[in-house]
Formats: structure tokens, sequence, C-alpha cells
């Protein structure tokens, strides 16, 4: 599984990171976490407000910062 958190790494983007981390570590799955902080690759995605949470190419939230269930319940087969 690869997840991509898109944003320029302000407080709200690092704080999604946080809670993507901890969602996946208490989820138990194997997954690549990567921040992308370039503007050009978050809008490649179609994404132009931040943060914004990308699971396998498909986007899952855009401009909100996730709960830790929103995002286990993204990570379910």
């Amino acid at each position: 599984m690869e997840i991509k958190v898109l944003g320029p790494g302000c407080a709200r983007c690092q704080q999604t990171e946080k809670i993507v981390r901890e969602a996946v570590a208490e989820a138990g799955v194997e997954a690549q976490i990567e921040k992308i902080t370039d503007t050009m690759k978050i809008a490649g995605y179609g994404v132009f407000g931040t943060p914004a949470v990308v699971i396998d190419g498909e986007v899952k939230s855009v401009g909100k910062i996730p709960s830790a269930e929103e995002i286990k319940a993204w990570l379910e087969p």
C-alpha cells in the first residue's frame, strides 16, 4: 500500500502526516508513507487544497485533517 500526504509543510499538513502514521501503525498494515511538498506534483493529483491524503493513487481527503478512524477505514481491503 502506498500512502501520500500532500501539503507544503504547514502545521495542518504535519498533523495529517502524524495521524496517518499513527493510524497505519494501529491498523497493523504494511504501507509506504511519503510526504509530497512540491506544488506541481500536488496539482498533478487534481488537488488544490491541502492537506490531502492519497492511498494507492486514489485521493481520499482534501482540505481537512482526517480522523484516525477515517484513515483506518480507508486502509481496509
